[in-house]
């Protein structure tokens, strides 16, 4: 199954999603604890004209699973919709409180996982069972011009999405990849607080991988004008 295989397949899941059992149990044991939390599979959040698709790995516990927005409320979001808002990828202010107040432009967010997994982590059976609301997202976005893949797992699933090969298109922060499709596939090791604070990701590096992205739109936007 890939993108060019159908265009038929949902780009988003069902909150409550059946698919995974252990992904199913740990959801309705959150729910349990804290009822007043999203606790379901957490939809691709930006405009549907968008270029630029952010894959990122699996909502967090206490972030897109308690909030219900990709990466919003967790340590990852606020380097990343920060870093948003400098490029001009988003407009408006990054609050908590107000998510209303920000809105992304050319760009939407999702997860190669929908559903937030034990200590983050997808067993790769989940991160094959919901890849097919990935290649459904791809196959609704009519503009879609590059992906910018969040962690060598996000990488890997817009490769299976697309039926490509791992090893002709091998991650690395900051790789650009031109994809069979034309699509341009570009990579940052994922902005997370593990990664953050042990230097390992700077927001120096970050903001230069999405600066990158942005740059890799312009041919369109060029034709576009």
């Amino acid at each position: 199954m890939s993108v060019q295989a159908t265009h038929t397949l949902a780009p988003e899941a069902p909150k409550d999603c059946p698919l995974c059992p252990r992904l199913v149990a740990f959801r309705h044991e959150n729910k349990r604890a804290h009822p007043d939390w999203f606790n379901g599979a957490v939809p691709s959040f930006g405009p549907d004209d968008a270029r630029l698709l952010i894959v990122g790995l699996a909502p967090g516990l206490k972030g897109a699973n308690r909030t219900g927005r990709p990466f919003l409320g967790d340590h990852a979001g606020e380097l990343l919709y920060g870093t948003l808002l400098k490029v001009g990828l988003a407009r408006g202010r990054h609050d908590l409180a107000a998510p209303e107040d920000l809105q992304l432009v050319d760009c939407m967010i999702t997860n190669a996982v929908r559903c937030v997994p034990p200590a983050n982590k997808p067993t790769p059976a989940e991160t094959g069972t919901c890849r097919q609301f990935l290649i459904g997202r791809i196959a609704a976005l009519p503009r879609l011009r590059t992906l910018l893949a969040l962690g060598r797992i996000a990488h890997d699933s817009v490769l299976d999405a697309f039926a490509l090969k791992t090893r002709d298109f091998p991650f690395a922060h900051g790789a650009c990849h031109v994809l069979p499709q034309g699509l341009i596939l570009t990579d940052s090791y994922h902005c997370s607080r593990q990664n953050t604070n042990t230097g390992r990701l700077t927001e120096a590096m970050f903001e230069a991988v999405v600066t990158n992205a942005v740059s890799s739109l312009e041919p369109r936007r060029a034709a576009a004008g």
